[in-house]
């Protein structure tokens, strides 16, 4: 894949984000004075790309407010580490992919898949140096990704699907804003990421570009959940309209992409053609069908037992919760 000019900000740094959004925090769908009842706070936490779109969505057109409620969105480095503020009670809700989830529920954490958001087969990429051609050429060369990530399920179901020997492929566990800078200084020869991290590393080093994306030859369509918190889960009628809201949210992220990736784009410091770019290669639709989901936990949880990052199987009838999507939008959901 070549080099197509994006017009990323490559000036911004991983402090320089965290400092521009800290103090503009989006908190919207305040009440206005005289209303007869305030709205309630339903916190969310976010990744800062493209995937979690319909959480500042839900935010910024003031989705939430229809239904009674009044959100936030916190951005972290990625979806995984947002899932860190359910655990601290900081959130109630935050999308990511699969190994994140449960190897915070293996730890003990108290979350709950509720839906999948959002998929994509070619959101999350194999970028590389350009001597890097084919699968066999990572033998003895080193790659990056986040432990218990969509990037490290990736190099499994990659490795696995092109019959590599990965006692002979070293690896170096980073967090996703360190990997353009480490394939900078020739510490990875390439990583296993999601946008904006492909982008970004074929406009800031030379050679470099993508030779696979995860739905390549079936190898991984790449899934994002939501997970919601304990207290929003011991509260029904709240999750399930939490819920509704959140499916409005994610709809209009197909039904009004231009709008959706302006808001999107001012959010995460992304230039408006990137985001758009980025966004058209996912698919936003909310559901939630038990020939589906189960599978794809039980599939990553295998993956995540070999690699060290859970000790043991979920409780899956615990952990996947379908009943607040049942009840909020039963034409999405099937077989539960």
């Amino acid at each position: 894949m070549e080099n197509t000019g994006s017009t990323m900000d490559l000036g911004m740094t991983r402090r320089g984000f965290c400092l521009s959004l800290g103090a503009g925090m989006t908190i919207l769908a305040i009440p206005a004075a005289g209303r007869a009842a305030a709205l309630k706070k339903v916190p969310t936490s976010t990744g800062i790309d493209a995937f979690f779109a319909p959480y500042v969505v839900a935010a910024d057109r003031k989705i939430f407010e229809k239904y009674g409620l009044e959100t936030s969105y916190k951005p972290f480095d990625d979806g995984n580490v947002a899932l860190d503020a359910l655990l601290t009670g900081a959130s109630d809700a935050a999308p990511t992919s699969e190994l994140g989830g449960m190897a915070r529920w293996d730890k003990g954490g108290k979350l709950y898949v509720i839906s999948v958001l959002n998929t994509s087969r070619t959101y999350i990429g194999l970028t590389v140096r350009e001597d890097i051609k084919k699968p066999e050429d990572l033998i003895g060369r080193t790659v990056g990704f986040p432990r218990a990530s969509a990037g490290h399920y990736y190099f499994g179901r990659y490795t696995r699907k092109h019959k590599l020997p990965t006692d002979k492929i070293k690896v170096k566990t980073l967090q996703a804003p360190e990997m353009v800078a480490a394939l900078e200084r020739r510490d990875i020869d390439g990583f296993f990421l999601w946008e904006p991290w492909p982008t970004r590393a074929m406009a800031l080093v030379k050679g470099i570009h993508v030779i696979a994306w995860s739905g390549d030859n079936d190898v991984y369509l790449q899934t994002v959940y939501n997970y919601y918190s304990q207290g929003l889960v011991n509260d029904p009628p709240l999750a399930v309209t939490v819920t509704r809201a959140l499916i409005e949210a994610t709809d209009y992220c197909m039904t009004h992409q231009e709008d959706a990736a302006k808001a999107i784009a001012k959010a995460f410091r992304t230039p408006e053609p990137d985001m758009r770019n980025f966004m058209s290669r996912v698919k936003y639709r909310m559901e939630m069908h038990k020939d589906v989901v189960p599978g794809n936990f039980r599939e990553a949880a295998e993956f995540a037992m070999e690699q060290g990052v859970i000790k043991k199987m979920p409780d899956w009838n615990d952990f996947i919760r379908p009943q607040f999507m049942k009840e909020a939008a039963p034409d999405r959901t099937s077989g539960w």
